[in-house]
């Protein structure tokens, strides 16, 4: 391969790690065709780019950048899912194929610029849906506000009980006289 063309190819990897919201390493050793394509397939209807890539490349676009520490993972064939829109879906896709094929096996990966491990990843997997995290988020804000409801409501009706009794004393003062 030429220079020109390396150098390309490098400055492009670094690019997409740059724009990419996630990217996660995978080895993709003992998959079959049939099953690299289902994978691809599987993750480019959800808009995420399977790449396999050169690890010598690869190790030359994360040098000197904030994404250095992906070199400990850049051993064996690699392949990289890329996403620039989704952070959980790759992670999720990922895994669950796997734990199908037991294959691609996960190395680690970029989350928001941070280097993360496997075991990130796989956290990243096991979160809940993006809608149930945003029903829990709501469902705890409304929390203190249910509360403070239910708290001026007994003081209102303290008041309530505090003046028909005041209202009682006055009737029966009245009545007396």
């Amino acid at each position: 391969m030429k220079r020109e063309v390396k150098e390309l190819k490098v400055k492009k990897l670094r690019d997409r790690f740059q724009l990419s919201r996630c990217a996660i390493l995978t080895d993709f050793c003992g998959l079959s065709v049939r099953e690299i394509g289902e994978l691809r397939q599987r993750l480019r209807e959800e808009g995420i780019d399977y790449k396999v890539v050169k690890n010598t490349l690869t190790y030359l676009a994360v040098k000197d950048t904030e994404f250095e520490g992906l070199s400990h993972y850049l051993f064996g064939p690699t392949a990289i899912a890329f996403s620039s829109k989704e952070e959980v879906l790759p992670a999720k896709i990922l895994v669950r194929f796997s734990k199908e094929y037991k294959k691609p096996q996960i190395k680690g990966g970029v989350l928001n610029k941070e280097v993360i491990d496997k075991n990130r990843v796989m956290e990243l997997a096991n979160l809940p849906e993006r809608e149930v995290l945003l029903s829990k988020l709501l469902i705890g804000m409304q929390a203190p506000l249910r509360i403070f409801v239910y708290n001026l409501n007994g003081l209102l009706q303290k008041l309530l009980y505090a003046l028909n009794a005041i209202k009682e004393q006055k009737r029966r003062l009245t009545t007396n006289n």
